[in-house]
This record gives structure tokens, C-alpha cells and sequence, in this order.
């Protein structure tokens, strides 16, 4: 059973979907090349919560904008670990890096190292 996920919720554009995706696919085959168990990435489609905080209140999306949760599984947190050290190190990814050139404004993405407890 997994031990380890990273977690993401990050506002995106509407127009930049579609280079928010591409980005991901590329992202996706590095890290499961690094030994990552599991990659998702998924588009907001049902954000409508009137029993809670929603995800684009919580976030303060624009009109323009949508949410992207995604999330990376791995074995444990030192398997974590290593997997980002070494894509942290590659050459393909921090060519994705550009601060300038994200399609999605990086200082309002939530993320988290979370411990796996139920899982079925």
C-alpha cells in the first residue's frame, strides 16, 4: 500500500489549460520514470459546495479560471524524498521551470506532503 502523497490545488486559467496540460503529461513521465507510484491530474468539474468552502472561494478564483488537483503517490516519505531529489537534478524539468513562462500563477498553488491512513 502507497505510504506518501504529494498534493496540489492550483488556479489555472481557463486559456492555459491546455499548456497546463501538456506541462503535466511531461511532468507526469518524469516523475513515474524517478519511480513515482501514481500521477494525476484533474480539472475542476463539479466545484459547486454549499455544505463547505468551495475550492474556488477557498482560492479566490477568477471568472476566468478553474481549479487543477492533482496529486503524486509514492512509497513512503523518504521515497518522496529521493524521487524529488533527483528530478530536481534533471535538466528536462527545470526547463519546465521557467517562473515567466508557467501557465498558472505558482504563488497561489496549495500543496502538501501528506501521510496515506485509509486507503482501499
Amino acid at each position: 500500500m502507497p505510504k506518501y502523497t504529494d498534493g496540489f490545488v492550483i488556479p489555472v486559467s481557463k486559456k492555459n489549460l491546455k499548456a497546463y496540460f501538456n506541462l503535466a503529461r511531461k511532468a507526469a513521465k518524469i516523475w513515474r520514470e524517478y519511480g513515482a507510484l501514481d500521477y494525476k491530474e484533474c480539472v475542476g468539474d463539479d466545484l459547486k459546495a454549499p455544505f463547505s468552502l468551495s475550492f474556488p472561494k477557498g482560492l479566490r478564483l477568477k471568472p476566468s479560471e478553474t481549479v487543477v488537483f492533482s496529486w503524486i503517490v509514492y512509497k513512503s516519505k523518504a521515497h518522496r524524498d529521493a524521487v524529488n531529489a533527483k528530478i530536481m537534478k534533471d535538466p528536462r524539468f527545470a526547463a519546465m521551470c521557467d517562473p515567466k513562462d508557467m501557465p498558472f500563477d505558482c504563488k497561489r498553488m496549495l500543496y502538501g506532503g501528506f501521510k496515506v491512513v485509509v486507503s482501499s
